[in-house]
């Protein structure tokens, strides 16, 4: 008798372990559905001009992450000749270590952006661009304009390994070379339609590119890489549409 209620116990232990392990992952699998949900699909255009956000602060509805190696990134709003913009101000000298800034409030997936930019410094790196269709810290698209290799590149990073992307009808250049950036600001642009994204900086088409790694709507930012301190002013967001 003493055996069966031993046995008897282990049972109940079992099943109680059981349910408890099934209700965990109900609850973990409902709060993942809950955050997607809350992040809903834009409808509407808008323009980040960064003046009503707090100096020394990321802007409000806004988070920060980084890829690679690496502690930490380090965006706030700075002020640049009176005027407020948003910068990426670490500069630890960190080959692959790439910073991000998305908004929180809404994904898209086709899209137009646009942003002027200003590489402030840097010795390993400079400048920066956008990323979309972001879906974590090792999942996006990018495409960026370095004043120190005056060039144009646009990348896939997939699982945390960055690629670029051959250009449509031109193959794997690794971009495309560009006018002296200096250090001034310059305009980046890009369209995404589908697989289809074309770059423009100062208002000309550079290329574009075709890739299907990530297909859904996604979150959009801003990027730099390593120890590139650069400056981000009137991004401008524009949904495309389905």
């Amino acid at each position: 008798m003493k055996t069966l209620g031993i046995i008897s116990l282990s049972l109940l232990l079992l099943i109680g372990c059981k349910q408890a392990k099934s209700q965990s992952t109900i609850l973990k699998n409902e709060k993942i559905r809950k955050s997607t949900e809350a992040v809903p699909l834009q409808q509407t255009d808008t323009v980040f001009t960064f003046d009503n956000d707090d100096l020394g602060k990321i802007p409000a509805g806004w988070s920060q992450y980084f890829t690679g190696r690496g502690k930490s990134t380090d965006w706030k709003i700075v002020d640049d000749n009176q005027n407020k913009v948003l910068a990426q101000v670490s500069s630890q000298p960190i080959g692959y270590h790439f910073n991000e800034i998305v908004y929180d409030g809404f994904k898209v997936k086709n899209v137009a952006l646009k942003v002027r930019l200003k590489g402030v410094k840097g010795k390993k790196d400079q400048g920066g661009g956008f990323v979309w269709r972001f879906i974590d810290a090792d999942n996006y698209y990018i495409v960026r304009a370095n004043p120190l290799e005056d060039n144009v590149v646009l990348y896939k990073m997939k699982d945390g390994k960055r690629t670029d992307l051959p250009l449509l009808g031109k193959g794997r250049t690794y971009g495309v070379d560009v006018k002296p950036l200096g250090n001034d600001w310059n305009e980046l642009q890009l369209t995404v339609i589908d697989d289809l994204f074309t770059v423009y900086l100062n208002g000309i088409e550079l290329f574009q590119v075709t890739d299907k790694t990530f297909t859904g709507a996604g979150k959009v930012g801003l990027w730099t890489k390593a120890d590139a301190v650069s400056y981000f002013d009137d991004f401008e967001v524009k949904n495309l549409g389905k």
